[in-house]
């Protein structure tokens, strides 16, 4: 007579004690992931923008630091009153998303240091690392120079803490920013109607928001230059802006730079 043995049954579980060490493990992962801790995990919010300053007045850096305290999407890294800070900040690892430089050091010192970095051994840091530009003040002709020599944004010192947060977002997103203020002195706001000028026109507007000069227009059309300052004449009286900054700042904004309002 063969004899059966018998095969033991696991009864449900109805809590842990009844489970093996091991067991008690596998289960309360299972119960984790069916809970939605592993979702999550994978929907965890992006590491902040980290926001570095270079400003001649200390006390201004420490604003800005107070300033993202309480921001969830930038975060202040480090500050310094020296361009040659800055450089050893482009330098750190991880480099900052975005650099507030303090207009106050000079324009054409800013502009040598801005071409420095657009050749030399920090060319990939200045790719990485967007460069606003800021003062108490700014022209229309500094402030397309900055841009020219490699900006991403312009600001002013006095834009209320809203502007100032909303640049240095656009900015850290890969935009470009600059406020209308800028365009004060340059007429009419709204887009200039392209469609209203000749073609001979367009390309003459086109070489002024590139930075040409007349004699290089008229060397590059095959043109006199007064021809090109007849119909730089016609443009602006077309357009209703005023000086060739106007023009090439004007193009720059419809190429989809974020202008906002200043607020005076």
């Amino acid at each position: 007579m063969t004899t059966l043995t018998p095969i033991p049954t696991i009864a449900p579980s109805s809590g842990i004690g009844s489970l093996s060490p091991s067991t008690v493990g596998s289960n309360m992962a299972v119960s984790n992931i069916a809970g939605g801790d592993v979702g999550d995990l994978q929907e965890a919010k992006p590491e902040p923008k980290l926001v570095a300053v270079c400003d001649t007045q200390p006390v201004t850096s420490e604003g800005i630091r107070t300033l993202l305290g309480e921001s969830r999407d930038l975060k202040f890294q480090q500050a310094t009153d020296s361009l040659q800070g800055a450089t050893d900040i482009l330098r750190a690892s991880p480099p900052p998303s975005l650099l507030l430089l303090d207009k106050a050091f000079g324009m054409q010192v800013i502009l040598d240091w801005l071409a420095d970095l657009r050749v030399g051994s920090l060319a990939d840091s200045c790719v990485k690392t967007a460069i606003v530009i800021w003062g108490v003040s700014v022209s229309e002709a500094e402030a397309l120079r900055f841009l020219q020599a490699g900006a991403r944004g312009i600001l002013r010192k006095t834009a209320e803490v809203p502007m100032v947060l909303a640049c240095l977002r656009t900015v850290a997103a890969g935009r470009s920013w600059m406020e209308d203020c800028v365009f004060r002195d340059s007429g009419r706001g709204d887009r200039y109607p392209r469609s209203e000028l000749t073609s001979r026109e367009q390309q003459v507007l086109e070489l002024v928001e590139q930075g040409f000069k007349n004699k290089d227009i008229a060397q590059e059309l095959g043109i006199r230059p007064g021809t090109v300052k007849i119909h730089l004449k016609h443009i602006f009286e077309k357009t209703g802006v005023r000086g060739r900054y106007g023009l090439a700042l004007s193009g720059l904004r419809d190429r989809g730079m974020a202008a906002m309002p200043a607020h005076t």
